[in-house]
């Protein structure tokens, strides 16, 4: 038995990557756990186990007092010396229990414990290990799926990737290999859990840090990504070196590296702009390839909004197919944008603007000016007039 014990151990650790002591453990707990089903206590119970020899041992302990009160945990002294002369009082002495003498019911707790054990192990083991891997890209071969997940095998355990997570242009058949993120490890009622996705804006970042040795050491950074998988991307990438053009590195020669991560995502049109501190200039490159003539923003602080003015044959491909471009830059800038097309947006030349009211000052004096001539003129003839009356008389 005890041979076959210990194989049993190093099947379990090879297959599952539970190690022989958290085993141990377990059939400790079960042997416990049966003794106080069947003898309801076990407050003096002790499990011994021989690694050389792979045995367990159950283990009843039991003081040694002079009257008996339970026999469950006392001895007397005339049947502790009948045992062995040199017991005194107040010795523990232990006493073998046979796992055989157990019932039915006690049997079944200690299966239940032990499989309890393991699945928490397991469990544990996963997490420990998969945690890790928790937002890194993973290959991983389909298994199988139905109509809520693709099941994708990910080393010795099973990863879930939702419905929300599959990308809507693909198909995925078992032994297929796919490059998939980890977007959770954890564990729910069933046991250990991981999420994998294909959709995750993160993906895109992995894929371009694994292409772009720039973006992986530092020297130009993924600002933001707004996604929209499976149809198209934008990216958003700034340097500190003013040597670099961070959009030209991540699209490499002749597109080659961002071609590699459109391949991985099945034709996925992806848009890599210039990220900038001035948030009217960054706008205007979210909204690339239309043309931008100006950006203005609400008045009001807390509301980041942006009113966008473009050319007006330019509309449609500032707005994008459905809303698309437009949307994809809002969600990459973090700003509410509003496309006007030119012709419905007067400007207004504030110097022109003055003008107006300049002539009309200059036109009001030289009225003011006229009327005072007329007025001195009219004062010199009434006394002209006056001094003639008088010569007359």
């Amino acid at each position: 038995m005890s041979k076959e014990m210990l194989e049993a151990f190093a099947t379990l650790e090879k297959t599952k990557g539970i190690k022989q002591d958290v085993i141990v453990e377990a059939i400790e707990a079960a042997l416990v756990a049966a003794y106080k089903k069947n003898y309801n206590q076990a407050t003096n119970v002790v499990v011994e186990f021989d690694e050389r020899k792979g045995d367990f041992r159950l283990m009843t302990e039991k003081a040694v007092v002079e009257e008996v009160h339970d026999d469950r945990l006392e001895i007397s002294l005339k049947d502790a010396l009948a045992i062995n002369r040199a017991y005194e009082l107040g010795d523990t002495i232990r006493f073998e229990v046979a796992p055989k003498n157990f019932g039915r019911i006690a049997a079944q707790t200690a299966k239940q414990v032990i499989m309890q054990h393991l699945r928490e192990a397991e469990r544990n083991q996963i997490i420990d290990e998969y945690s890790q891997y928790e937002d890194e890209l993973i290959t991983g071969t389909v298994e199988r799926r139905d109509n809520r997940f693709v099941y994708v095998k990910i080393g010795n355990v099973e990863a879930v990737m939702p419905r929300n997570d599959q990308m809507p242009n693909e198909s995925y058949n078992p032994q297929d290999q796919i490059r998939v993120l980890v977007t959770h490890v954890g564990s729910d009622s069933k046991g250990a859990q991981i999420t994998v996705s294909r959709t995750a804006p993160d993906m895109v970042k992995r894929l371009f840090e694994q292409e772009v040795p720039e973006i992986y050491d530092g020297t130009v950074e993924i600002v933001s990504i707004a996604r929209e998988a499976g149809d198209r991307t934008k990216i958003a990438v700034k340097t500190n070196d003013p040597n670099i053009d961070p959009v030209g590195t991540c699209v490499g020669q002749r597109g080659a590296r961002v071609q590699n991560v459109v391949n991985e995502l099945d034709g996925e049109n992806i848009d890599v702009v210039k990220y900038e501190e001035d948030p009217s200039d960054f706008i205007a490159n979210a909204l690339n390839p239309a043309e931008v003539i100006a950006v203005q923003f609400g008045d009001e602080e807390d509301e980041k909004s942006a009113l966008v003015i473009v050319p007006d044959y330019q509309l449609s491909l500032a707005i994008g197919k459905k809303g698309q471009n437009v949307r994809l830059a809002a969600r990459l800038t973090g700003y509410k944008i509003d496309i006007r097309p030119e012709s419905e947006v007067e400007f207004v030349d504030e110097a022109n603007a003055e003008e107006p009211e300049v002539t009309a000052a200059v036109e009001a004096n030289e009225s003011s000016e006229e009327s005072n001539d007329l007025s001195q003129t009219s004062e010199a003839a009434e006394s002209t007039s006056d001094e003639v009356i008088d010569i007359e008389e």
